[in-house]
């Protein structure tokens, strides 16, 4: 959720993603090798969770961004807060047939979150601002002000940009929370990750690279830095974290297979 972004009238703009059987669209993030990752998995879930104290509008972000996605994924789960957003985030990554079909749905629910012609004119007028700095800075601020209850505890920090100058456009989340409390390598990247590099990008006009860490569970946002290419992403190779939910039930259906991908990824 790993959400994430700008918020209008109260809305939040990160997270979502996408089941797994097909890698139409894939925009990439940089992360440490599979059995690296493995590894300190076991280390990122043992370690003492970041305490995150709710602000006076968490509450509201939360229910607005939860309605939204009950309302694409057309069921609600019975628990309440946090735990039932992820019930339904988990519902959004197996209800597709595609790794596309979930992303472009996260990418629906984030454009939802927004008066349609806010996005455009922030992308005709402000986006080209600055060579596109501005508005990096400007939604990296929003991003870290606005989007803790999903995410945890973050603040902005300093990115290098491909013209070799630095700028403070990057938002570094400590442990991020939707991971954490999804367990998912393939929620993160498939309902996070990809929508909302995505969205940024195709109607915020700001591109977005975020860079998860499955073995610690932070997350770094680059605004103003593109995505690698599609064949040089490495998050595909990233195996499932152990206390992954999904690859449990997958181990317990067949037990003679030997599980090492992530299976939404």
């Amino acid at each position: 959720m790993k959400a994430l972004g700008i918020v209008i009238g109260g809305s939040p703009t990160p997270m979502l993603c996408s089941s797994v059987r097909s890698h139409g669209f894939r925009v990439s993030a940089s992360s440490s090798s599979s059995s690296e990752s493995k590894t300190a998995g076991k280390v990122g879930i043992e370690a003492p969770k970041c305490e995150y104290k709710p602000g006076v509008f968490d509450d509201l972000f939360l229910n607005l961004f939860r309605k939204k996605l009950v309302q694409e994924v057309g069921w609600e789960s019975k628990k309440p807060g946090y735990d039932g957003l992820i019930e339904v985030a988990n519902r959004l990554m197996m209800r597709g047939t595609t790794n596309s079909d979930t992303i472009e749905a996260a990418v629906r629910i984030l454009r939802s979150l927004f008066p349609p012609f806010l996005l455009e004119l922030y992308k005709m007028l402000i986006a080209p601002l600055g060579g596109g700095k501005l508005a990096a800075m400007m939604v990296a601020r929003v991003t870290a002000l606005t989007c803790q209850w999903l995410m945890g505890p973050c603040k902005v920090n300093s990115v290098d940009l491909p013209d070799g100058t630095s700028c403070s456009s990057g938002v570094y989340v400590e442990r991020c929370k939707y991971l954490e409390e999804s367990k998912c390598v393939g929620i993160c990247t498939n309902t996070c990750k990809f929508p909302t590099q995505a969205f940024f990008k195709d109607h915020m006009g700001v591109p977005l690279l975020m860079e998860p860490n499955f073995g610690d569970y932070s997350c770094q946002f680059k605004f103003g830095v593109l995505p690698p290419l599609p064949e040089d992403d490495t998050v595909f190779k990233e195996p499932c974290l152990e206390a992954c939910p999904n690859a449990a039930q997958r181990r317990m259906i067949a037990r003679n297979i030997n599980v090492t991908a992530c299976p939404k990824t």
